[in-house]
């Protein structure tokens, strides 16, 4: 796999939709440089942040499986969208660590298969750190503990692959309020239980410390050097890579609002 460069890029709390609207423009800027002549390679890309409560559902989900009424998503504070990423329906909320990783992958592998090992990868070997056996599931996406036949979903994945360069990623549950999980069949499962770093520790987990050994992890599973960004840094960097100006001032900016708008007219 060679030794290649991803810059890590902590933002805090970001609406869905918002980072939705970011992780295009990135993908379409990769895209683009690595298409232009000569090629001009902008380096990768993982995004760290947490959301608002929202449930999303991907491209190969079944609606079905949301089971409260618009009404009632208002009642628990939360958003629902449908995305463009694989897999069925999940929850982002609090306490979750959501890393979406732009990644160009004619730079390191193309294969989509191996790209989802390597995720569960990482997050087993971060979960291993506090002691925590985790597992993969066959036949089912993601990172589980528990035995077998009762395993509980402590990670759920799904990424998008456009010309080779993703997004999306993981979403690690570490003091997550699994309640919210009530309201739909996670990932389409009904037969498993979903669980939290810090259910399965018995206590509050350090979610710095996650996010700070899950960028370890990420570097040596996918044989890259990583350059963790402070908070402001991210903001520079991020607008310059997407074009989005007014980035870096705070991503609940009116020009990201604007961005924002403009792409999700786009999805429809």
């Amino acid at each position: 796999m060679g030794q290649d460069h991803a810059l890590i890029c902590p933002l805090g709390v970001v609406p869905y939709r918002r980072s939705w609207a970011l992780q295009e423009a990135l993908k379409e800027r990769m895209v683009q440089a690595k298409r232009a002549q000569p090629p001009q390679f902008m380096p990768h890309v993982v995004l760290l942040l947490e959301h608002p409560p929202v449930y999303t559902l991907g491209r190969s989900g079944d609606a079905a499986h949301l089971l409260v009424d618009e009404e009632r998503l208002k009642s628990v504070g939360a958003e629902y969208y449908r995305v463009d990423r694989g897999g069925d329906i999940t929850f982002h909320g609090p306490g979750q660590l959501v890393a979406y990783f732009l990644l160009d992958l004619d730079r390191l592998f193309r294969d989509l298969h191996r790209l989802m090992r390597l995720l569960e990868e990482v997050v087993i070997r971060t979960l291993a750190d506090f002691g925590v056996a985790a597992v993969r599931v066959s036949g089912s996406s993601g990172v589980w503990v528990g035995p077998p036949g009762a395993e509980r979903k402590v990670c759920a994945q799904g990424i998008r692959c456009s010309r080779w360069v993703t997004m999306h990623g993981i979403a690690l549950n570490l003091n997550t309020d699994l309640t919210y999980y009530h309201h739909i069949v996670p990932c389409g499962i009904s037969n498993r239980a979903v669980t939290s770093l810090s259910q399965e520790l018995g206590q509050r987990c350090d979610e710095a410390r996650v996010r700070r050994l899950l960028v370890h992890h990420c570097g040596q599973v996918f044989g890259l050097a990583t350059e963790m960004l402070s908070k402001g840094e991210a903001f520079i960097v991020l607008e310059e890579l997407s074009g989005i100006s007014g980035l870096a001032s705070s991503l609940r900016g009116r020009t990201l609002k604007a961005a924002e708008h403009n792409f999700m007219e786009g999805q429809r």
